[in-house]
């Protein structure tokens, strides 16, 4: 259900060829997080939602400055401030939170965006917007998994788990959000050309 090993590595292979042949900064700055997995884009988001200490949704150069460098992304302060520029489009020293995030995500088509809305909707069974343990009972069965079996975890551990793969790693909180299941599902979307293999990997892992 999660991005498989092969699309991570595919979605890694085309993320390091974009690196190496693309002129666009925002196309380099989206595959320097791809090549980090299917949650490299979320990382760097939540690494911002961190830094917005007035919660206002907006960055200034300094805030987007620190995230760019604590990220690891290996870009000098000139060429940050050139990103910068092209997200500041009213010039006004500071990037919209939101459209940053909707510009670095990888685009997707129209099917494949309501493929993944109708994954989420049928998760969030309480229909409160995000994604928690409590959805997912009798929607993810766990009785075949080798650690419930062996009595190692309780089906809660296993669920918890689970929502882990989608979240990024060392920032799990157990909640997966509308936006944050279709940020995922776009760097998956990334390493699959093919739309009808893409629509059926949705339709068999979510029974849709």
């Amino acid at each position: 259900m999660a991005a498989t090993a092969r699309h991570q590595e595919e979605l890694k292979r085309k993320a390091m060829k974009a690196i190496q042949t693309s002129t666009d900064p925002i196309e380099i700055l989206r595959a320097k997080c791809l090549a980090r997995g299917a949650n490299g884009i979320r990382g760097l988001s939540r690494l911002f939602k961190i830094m917005d200490d007035n919660k206002n949704k907006k960055l200034d150069f300094e805030e987007f400055r620190k995230g760019i460098t604590e990220y690891g992304l290996n870009y000098s302060k000139e060429e940050i401030s050139e990103i910068f520029a092209i997200f500041d489009r009213d010039k006004s020293g500071q990037i919209d939170f939101d459209e940053f995030l909707e510009r670095l995500r990888p685009p997707m088509p129209r099917m494949r965006i309501e493929l993944v809305n109708q994954a989420f909707n049928k998760l969030d069974k309480n229909k409160d917007g995000k994604i928690e343990v409590s959805d997912l009972k009798g929607v993810y069965n766990v009785k075949q998994h080798p650690k419930y079996l062996n009595g190692e975890w309780s089906e809660d551990q296993i669920l918890r788990k689970f929502l882990d793969t989608f979240d990024t790693k060392g920032q799990e909180d157990g909640i997966i959000t509308r936006e944050e299941f279709l940020q995922y599902y776009s760097s998956v979307s990334a390493s699959i050309d093919n739309d009808a293999y893409f629509d059926l990997m949705m339709r068999t892992n979510w029974k849709l």
